[in-house]
This record gives structure tokens, sequence and C-alpha cells, in this order.
């Protein structure tokens, strides 16, 4: 990973330029400050050479230039479209596009000198996401196929306000790391008890972390979630992660994100076919998020109340595993007849959002969940599903999606719905049938979020399309996508700390 440095605008004598430059209204895109200099030292070869490539500074357009004159080895040109368009998503897609460029570079120097240091600030946010890479496991690879690149210095003419800027980007980056990490560890690492270790290093940002293990989520009378780990020789864990960042003058009560941790899935007795069943090691991204999400709001101070619970287990087939057709009593005390092993997530869901609006009587709750294929059925790998029982809540989120590029789709619920869940000896089952497999989930869930003083305003997100990517994107390597951790911590500073 790259370091990150602000610098006065100063032409380098040697190695890579990167010229980030906007489309022009009428040709030819106009030269300014640094890129000027370096067209000028170069004796205007760069702005002929670029006119000769085609490059007209659009959205996404980039191209590189060998030895292009002025003591320069390279200089790249990223197109940031037109100054007008250009907001902070637009800047780290931009960000993002530098790092491909620069891979076997051990340096850079940015000019972004004609932007706005939030701007900066922002393209250097997308460098960072893109730069990212999980290579723990890789002891045999070659020395020319890993990144060289070192620093990345971005000159702007006010660094100070442009380091201002880029601080609680940079806290929000490292709760995407956290994410992408923890749902590209294999399941023979990361299971629910590391999982829950790894949890408490959050304290050391100032998050409090408590873990229930079986015997105290027994005592509670978590049955729906304990019914999915039976089959595991690896026992569940939940863990409760308390942020307490608002001002005592406002403090109230507070967010709450929950998040399904099923560490690895195999549908247990109704088990999965063996073909892409690997990729069921990241069925605990929902959990995933959620903690990055925490790491992020500490690491940037955020000034809000935040509690953050997830769900861990492990859904194998063995002789004690839970059984089709079996009942169980969730801590709502509502009981559920369990059709389809596979359909876990919402039994693990059921239990922590009941316990949830018990404990904190929080806002809101949102919950993340890789939860059912049916949602990239729907919706394919371009937006996650979102279930709502509050308009209010869902228009913020949607808003907060459309920001920080997220895409999140609303879905409907409704009675017609809710009547495929009908069981006929318990008060429902855990499926509903093919036919709008991921409302019915929603509509499964909806049923553990409603108090005596009536529905909590809650929220769902079926990110089983967009917790994973299998191509690169912008600010996105191949892998792992921590979906969720931005769109969320957007919608906290938008909402209570704007």
């Amino acid at each position: 990973m790259p370091d990150i440095a602000f610098a006065k605008p100063a032409l380098p004598r040697s190695g890579t330029l990167v010229l980030p430059l906007h489309e022009a209204d009428t040709p030819p895109i106009a030269w300014t400050g640094l890129a000027a200099e370096a067209d000028a030292a170069a004796g205007g070869a760069l702005s002929r050479a670029l006119e000769a490539a085609g490059f007209k500074g659009r959205k996404g357009q980039s191209t590189t230039l060998w030895m292009p004159g002025g003591g320069l080895a390279k200089v790249v040109a990223i197109g940031l479209g037109k100054a007008a368009d250009l907001t902070p998503h637009a800047a780290e897609a931009a960000g993002g596009a530098m790092i491909p460029a620069l891979a076997k570079d051990r340096e850079a120097t940015i000019a972004a000198d004609a932007l706005p240091p939030a701007i900066a600030a922002s393209l250097a946010m997308g460098a960072l996401l893109r730069a990212w890479r999980f290579d723990r496991y890789r002891t045999k690879e070659k020395e020319e196929d890993k990144p060289k690149l070192e620093r990345l210095a971005f000159a702007t003419a006010d660094t100070t306000a442009a380091k201002q800027a880029f601080a609680p980007l940079r806290a929000v980056a490292d709760g995407v790391f956290l994410t992408r990490e923890l749902v590209s560890e294999p399941p023979n690492v990361l299971h629910p008890v590391e999982f829950a270790d790894r949890c408490k290093a959050l304290e050391k940002l100032g998050v409090e972390v408590e873990i229930l293990g079986p015997k105290e989520m027994k005592r509670l009378g978590f049955g729906a979630l304990l019914g999915v780990s039976m089959g595991s020789a690896v026992e569940p864990r939940m863990v409760v992660m308390q942020w307490k960042g608002a001002p005592k003058a406002r403090r109230g009560k507070p967010f709450a994100f929950i998040g399904k941790g099923v560490t690895f899935d195999t549908g247990g007795i109704s088990i999965k076919p063996a073909g892409g069943m690997e990729d069921m090691k990241w069925d605990m991204a929902g959990a995933g998020t959620v903690v990055g999400l925490m790491a992020a709001l500490a690491g940037r101070k955020a000034k809000a109340d935040v509690v953050g619970i997830v769900g861990l287990v492990e859904n194998m087939p063995s002789g004690t595993a839970q059984r089709p057709g079996d009942v169980v009593k969730s801590y709502s005390g509502q009981t559920i007849e369990v059709i389809n092993t596979d359909a876990e997530g919402r039994l693990v869901l059921a239990d922590l959002l009941w316990y949830c609006q018990e404990r904190f009587a929080p806002r809101c709750m949102i919950d993340l969940a890789t939860l059912t294929g049916a949602i990239i059925v729907a919706l394919g790998h371009e937006h996650a599903g979102l279930f709502a029982n509050d308009d209010d809540l869902a228009q913020r989120i949607l808003a907060a999606a459309k920001l920080t590029g997220e895409g999140a789709w609303r879905m409907p619920l409704g009675e017609a719905y809710d009547k495929a869940l009908r069981s006929e000896i318990a008060d429902m089952k855990n499926v509903g049938g093919r036919p709008g497999g991921a409302v019915t989930a929603a509509q499964f869930i909806q049923r553990f979020v409603n108090t005596k003083d009536g529905p909590m305003p809650w929220a769902h997100l079926d990110i089983a399309g967009t917790a994973w990517t299998s191509k690169d994107h912008p600010t996105i390597p191949k892998g792992a996508t921590a979906y969720g951790v931005r769109l969320l911590d957007r919608l906290v500073a938008d909402w209570d700390e704007a």
C-alpha cells in the first residue's frame, strides 16, 4: 500500500508525473499549473502526444506517455470529465484509475494543484482504495509480479486543507480494508471464534466490545441462532460493539447495525452443490461490513452513538446438525419451522434484531446480509436490495448510496408476500418458496423488528450480489468489496453529524 503525501506544487525533475485533466467544452484541453509547466519543459511534446493519442480528458479515459521529455520517465494522463460534473465520487474513480498505470513505479507525483484541496483528497482516497491487496498467503509470487508503488505525492496549493480533508477519508479507508481482509480470509482461519477475537482489536480505537459464547446465548434463549451452529465443531459467538461519540448534549438513541456472520455456509443438511461452494467463505460479509464500519466511525471520531452487533456461526452438516422439519424457538418467543437449513442467515438475524431493540432501543436498525441468490437474479451485481418499513430511513440510505457509489435499489414488502411464510405447526416457516425469494426473506426478518410500541424503523440490505466482485473496478480490486462501509458511514455523518 503506498504512502500518501500532500506537497506544495513543484515539477519533479525525473520519475513519473500524473496529470488529472478536465474534458474541455471546446478542444483543445486547457493546460494550467504544473501540467502547463511540464508541457513547457518538454517543448510542448506532452500536449501534442496526448492530442495524437486521442486523449480528450473524458471520465474514465487514461493514456501513458513514455520518455516524454523534460527529464520525466513517464507521464500518465487521467481524464476527469467535465469540471462541472467532478464530484468527490468521480474524483475517487479517477484516483483509482491511476493505480494500474503506476504498478511498476516506486513513486509518482500527481499534479492536483489546479483542483480544490478536497478533490485532491478524494483522488488520494480513490488511489488508496484501488491499491489495497490481499497477499497474506502468497509465498512464491515472482518479484516482478508484485506491485512496487511505495509513495504518492499529491501536489496541491493548500496542503493543510488537503490533509484535513483526507484524514477522515483515511479512517474510512482503514475500515474498508478491515472488512475486505475479513471477507478475504479462508474459512479454516476465520471461523467464529477467530472472528470474534479480531473484533477485540477495535478496543484500541475506543470501541467497547463484548463477546458472548454459546452458554450466554443459550441462557438468553437464542434458539434460532444456536440451531444454525449445531452441526459445527466450532462454537458460535455474538459480538456487541459500542461507539459512544455523541456529545453529551446530543446523547440519545443510538444507530444500530446488525450483520450476518456465517463464516462458512455449506447449506447444512440442505447441502449446496459442490461447484462454487468455496465462495461461501464470504457469507459473513454482512458482519464484516459492520466491523469495518465500527472501525471507520471510531477511527474518524464520529460524533454519534452507534451499536454494532454480529452473529458468528458456521453452517455445517453432521450428526448433530439441524434438520429440515425442526422447530426452534427464537429469542423473541416466536417459533420457526426450519424447512431449509440453507436459509440460515435469517435465523441468525432474527435473534440479533430482537436482542438489539430490546437492549438498546435504537433510533433505527439496519441489517446487512449475503442473504439470497434471488437478489442477484433480480438486481445482478450492481445494486444491493434495500427493504425498509420506514420511508425516511429508506430515502436516507438511497441518498448515501448515490453519494458513495454503492448502489442500492428499494424492493417491495407486503402482506401478500408474508402469507408464503405460514407454517402448519409453528408461528412461521423460514422459507416461502422460490417466487420472490429475496422479498419473502425480508418479510421473515421484519417479523423480528416489531416492538410493543409499534414498528421499529428498520432496513435490510441484501448484499449477496455486491459483497464480492469477479473483476476490477475503479476503486475496488477483484475480490471483497466491503460494500456498505462507506454508505453507512456517510449515512451516519449526514444524518447525525451535519
